[in-house]
């Protein structure tokens, strides 16, 4: 929820309080749409990178994502991101996010 409210903000120090310091994100985009080409690494670097992308217009909706916290983004009623969190010790560890629309059909 911290990160959800931190993103929607483009409040960095509030994204840099919820992820490890050594936190990495990774992207999906199956060649379909734009991903992150390689892993984001440490908590500055993911934290910047989000408060860039204002979710503004976007849909964020908290759910269990493979069994971990996680966050569908919806444009128009269309999911076009599915991110599950590896949260240990109440910090973010790792975020995989899926945006290859091919793999979102069931998120719909």
């Amino acid at each position: 929820r911290a990160f959800r409210k931190a993103w929607e903000a483009g409040d960095v120090r509030g994204l840099l309080a919820v992820l490890a310091p050594d936190a990495t994100a990774t992207g999906d985009g199956g060649g379909r749409v734009t991903a992150l080409p390689e892993p984001l690494v440490g908590a500055e670097q993911i934290a910047a990178f989000y408060a860039g992308r204002s979710p503004q217009g976007l849909q964020l909706l908290e759910r269990t994502v493979n069994g971990q916290p996680g966050l569908v983004v919806r444009s128009h009623g269309v999911t076009v991101l599915v991110a599950a969190f590896e949260v240990v010790a109440g910090r973010i560890e790792h975020i995989w996010a899926v945006l290859n629309p091919d793999k979102l059909h069931s998120w719909g």
